[in-house]
Order: C-alpha cells, then sequence, then structure tokens
C-alpha cells in the first residue's frame, strides 16, 4: 500500500528470515565483535588481494546466512548485492558460484537499505518466496578506489571515516520469524553542494534528514514511536549535522538515535577518526546487533536507514559535489 509521497507499508509484511556476519580484524576487537558470525585473522580471507578478499566476505556471509537456515541456494528466487568497487565486480565475483539469480545494485554505503526495501517489495509482491540480501565493504579496496593507497602512508583529516572491512546477508522471506519488515521509505538524492570525499558524513547527513522526516510524514507518526532511529553512515561528523538539521525542522531525535558507524568501532581506542562507514558498516551491524535486539523484544520497532555518497573515482576530481541518498526500512518486533 503506498503511504505519502516516498514510503510503501506492507498488508503482508515480510520476513528477515536469517542473517549472517562477516567481518576484519579490526572489526573483531571493536565493541560488537563477540557478536559477529565469523571474524577473520587478518584483512586477507585466504586470498591475495582485497577485491578478492572483499568477495570472500560476501561468499562467506551468504553461506553463513543459509547455512543458518538450513536452506540451499536453489530455495532463493533472487540475489540483491552490491559493493563500492567499480562495476560491482566484489558481489559478482563474491556470489558466482552460488548461481542465483541477482540484481547488482549501487547506492554507495547506503546499499543494504536499497537492497532490502527492493527484496521485501519482492516477497510482498508475491514474486518469490525468499530473496536473498547481501553487501560488503572493505578498508583496503575502497582507500585504493576512491581515496590513496594504502602504501602512500597519507594522514587522514579527523572528519575522515574508516571503511568497514565486513559483509553483512539476509534472507527475507514469507516465513514468520521474530522480525518483521512493515514498510520502507525510498530516499531521494539530496545534494547540498559538499565535495569533500573526506568528510562524508557531512555530505550525507542531508539525505538522512531528508528521509527520516519523509518516513514520520508518510506514516504519520512521531519520533517516539520508534524505539530507535539507526543511521548507517554518519559518524560523529554526521551526527551533529543531522541533530542540527533536523532541529532546525522541528524534530528531535537525538534521545532514540543510533549510528552504526559510531558502534561498529571504539573511536578513542581504535583511531577511527569520525567512525566506520560502508557497505559493510550497516549492514553487519544490522545482522550482528540490531536484528538480535529486536528479536528479542528490546526494542520493537526501529527505522533503519543506511546512508550513501554518490561519488565516483572521476566525479570528485573534476569537482563535482557529493550528493547523499539514504532509504528507510521499518523493521518491528512479532
Amino acid at each position: 500500500m503506498i503511504k505519502g509521497k516516498q514510503s510503501i507499508a506492507f498488508k503482508t509484511s515480510p520476513y528477515i528470515e536469517e542473517s549472517a556476519s562477516v567481518v576484519g580484524k579490526k572489526e573483531g576487537e571493536g565493541p560488537l565483535g563477540s557478536r559477529f558470525d565469523m571474524v577473520g585473522p587478518d584483512d586477507m580471507f585466504g586470498e591475495d588481494t582485497w577485491e578478492k578478499a572483499e568477495s570472500s566476505m560476501q561468499k562467506e556471509a551468504c553461506q553463513l546466512a543459509l547455512g543458518k537456515a538450513h536452506l540451499s541456494a536453489g530455495a532463493i528466487r533472487y540475489l540483491f548485492g552490491g559493493d563500492l568497487l567499480r562495476q560491482g565486480v566484489a558481489t559478482s565475483l563474491g556470489v558466482e558460484q552460488l548461481q542465483i539469480p541477482m540484481f547488482g545494485l549501487y547506492g554507495a554505503c547506503s546499499t543494504s537499505g536499497e537492497a532490502l526495501a527492493l527484496a521485501s517489495m519482492c516477497v510482498a509482491a508475491g514474486y518469490g518466496e525468499r530473496m536473498l540480501v547481501v553487501t560488503s565493504s572493505h578498508f583496503g579496496s575502497a582507500e585504493k578506489e576512491f581515496r590513496f593507497p594504502l602504501s602512500y602512508a597519507n594522514q587522514r583529516p579527523l572528519s575522515a571515516q574508516w571503511t568497514v572491512t565486513g559483509s553483512g546477508a539476509f534472507i527475507v522471506g514469507k516465513n514468520r520469524s521474530h522480525v518483521k519488515i512493515t514498510g520502507v521509505t525510498v530516499g531521494k538524492i539530496v545534494d547540498y553542494g559538499l565535495k569533500d570525499s573526506q568528510n562524508m558524513g557531512a555530505c550525507m547527513a542531508p539525505a538522512a534528514c531528508d528521509t527520516i522526516i519523509q518516513n514520520l510524514e508518510d506514516f504519520e507518526r512521531k519520533e517516539e514511536d520508534y524505539d530507535r532511529i539507526i543511521t548507517g553512515d554518519l559518524g560523529y561528523v554526521g551526527q551533529s549535522i543531522l541533530f542540527d538539521l533536523m532541529r532546525g525542522k522541528e524534530y528531535d531525535i537525538k534521545e532514540r538515535h543510533m549510528d552504526c558507524g559510531m558502534t561498529i568501532f571504539d573511536q578513542s581506542r581504535q583511531d577511527t577518526h569520525a567512525g566506520g562507514s560502508g557497505c559493510g558498516c550497516a549492514a553487519a551491524t544490522l545482522a550482528a546487533y540490531i536484528l538480535p535486539a529486536i528479536a528479542r523484544g528490546e526494542w520493537k520497532r526501529v527505522l533503519f536507514v543506511p546512508t550513501g555518497a554518490l561519488m565516483s573515482t572521476v566525479s570528485y576530481n573534476e569537482g563535482a559535489s557529493v550528493p547523499g541518498i539514504a532509504h528507510g526500512i521499518v523493521l518491528e518486533h512479532c
């Protein structure tokens, strides 16, 4: 059922039947370390390049989710996946062996939200009983593609975020679980003209604000109707900007806001500057921390809002701005 300008409320809600998370060594040393399904002893995962390592994480996450659900790849109708690399190569090589019909997606760090929205819409529409969602990112591959190769040892500004080495996979289907997707708010591109690729929190915060407010308006809800409003990758800088933007629109989410980029690392102990980011940041945190809390009933209703900075290796070098996008997924305990 269409809700407002940008949202959908499902008459028959799809469920997140199972999930899995795979992360690198640094993530495993963070506050959520014991909650991840798999922590690599290093960031190579037995491969000889960072790109191959990222594909390996995706494959492991998918296989873990399927195994936990006692399903074969043949039980999945469609796969929705994405990453940060050119042409989504980490995803295409990572899920190749599964031989599931796939949609390759790109929403930067918001890709997990985009994928969950599309998968839940397909299940609710009856296009298949189960869908598989997977996203990933890798610190080494992202730095090489978007900033500087690690061998340069360049100094990172305090506004920079640390790309999470991780992957999250989710099975969205019709079989009842303790977490259901009751609605989605599809984000639109929001561009405030910022051009600093080392301050993605500032670039993404306006999009997060726009989607959160649109969700509240479309569903005719107030901030307190959610136990948590969780952004994906704003970090400490982006969170502060988000709060200011929300207050400017007469909303206050400070008491119920959480950011995955601020949760997955210990800022003081792990030297991650403004926090975590990347397609794997929100996805791994969702699988390891958020979904279990909802399943236990600690949170009854959560608005999950992964955020993405839509830049390419060419656009920012040519002086283009870095627009943002954010997608809202309404998750409820059942």
